[in-house]
């Protein structure tokens, strides 16, 4: 039988946003992970099999830090940001000027960048496209084509928008710029986990099953199975990222793959819908050995 423990947690002043955007970003529980896991005085290199928007990394800022991701579009764009071709400085050039083709020419300009990114894969059109589309959805075809509609907001970029953006830039800036510490890999989770020991700690932001994953790559019940068999002779110590609940069901991998550990819920406001009545409380838990 698990143990559960229920968490009523602040979110703490000091939590930053990253400028990539994510479905199910971790800001709102990235103070619940940290005190659940308790990393002060953190020695161990942090683990990301799933790095995402970053959110959770980036605001623990360990010493050394082996960060890996499916999809190759954030990795490059952060990449940049860490070997100094992508700055605030340029991020503020790009927007501008790309903002300003928005403004006069609408859709039909957003259109152009993601045909444009398709071809190309630039890491700053990217980034405009992951603040310019649909409720900030990161989703591909099958064929690996970026496909999110256009937010229908061709002011998007105002001065002020573009402002919050460079910020959140130049925040990831101070920690990533000629660390070689963090190590920032395109890799399927499975190569990643393989590379930890008993020296590390690895937290774990899959996709959740049983609701729309296709941001990159697929994920499903069968790859959750094969991450609770990794999990279960684990070297190092870890915590798992999972929903447990909303109003409408339950998810039952929780008890079922992840019963012999600890199990602590926290919940909070979910975002991601298309209207206000779709987006409702959830219940998610951070499981730990």
């Amino acid at each position: 039988m698990a143990q559960q423990i229920i968490h009523t947690l602040p979110i703490h002043s000091t939590i930053r946003v990253p400028p990539i955007k994510t479905q199910g970003i971790k800001t709102k529980l990235v103070t619940f992970i940290r005190d659940t896991i308790k990393t002060d005085g953190m020695t161990w290199r942090w683990v990301e099999p799933f790095l995402g928007s970053g959110v959770v990394a980036f605001n623990m800022c360990p010493e050394r830090a082996l960060m890996g991701e499916s999809n190759p579009h954030i990795i490059n764009f952060y990449k940049g940001i860490q070997d100094g071709t992508i700055s605030a400085r340029t991020v503020r050039e790009y927007l501008s000027k790309e903002g300003a083709l928005l403004e006069t020419h609408g859709e039909k300009h957003y259109y152009n960048i993601r045909d444009r990114f398709n071809s190309s894969h630039h890491p700053l059109d990217f980034l405009f496209l992951n603040r310019a589309g649909f409720n900030g959805l990161i989703r591909f075809n099958s064929k690996g084509g970026y496909n999110v509609p256009f937010c229908r907001k061709p002011k998007r970029f105002s001065k002020s928008y573009i402002t919050k953006i460079t910020n959140q830039v130049a925040w990831v800036e101070s920690l990533l710029h000629g660390n070689k510490k963090w190590d920032l890999i395109t890799s399927d989770w499975r190569d990643v986990v393989r590379q930890t020991d008993e020296h590390d700690f690895m937290y774990l932001d899959p996709p959740y099953s049983g609701r729309d994953t296709n941001y990159y790559s697929m994920w499903g019940h069968e790859d959750l199975r094969d991450l609770a068999k990794f999990l279960s002779s684990a070297k190092c110590g870890f915590g798992l990222s999972l929903w447990y609940e909303n109003r409408y069901r339950k998810n039952e991998d929780v008890d079922c793959l992840f019963g012999r550990f600890t199990i602590h819920k926290h919940e909070h406001f979910y975002h991601v819908g298309a209207t206000e009545s779709l987006r409702n409380s959830i219940t998610e838990v951070l499981i730990t050995n």
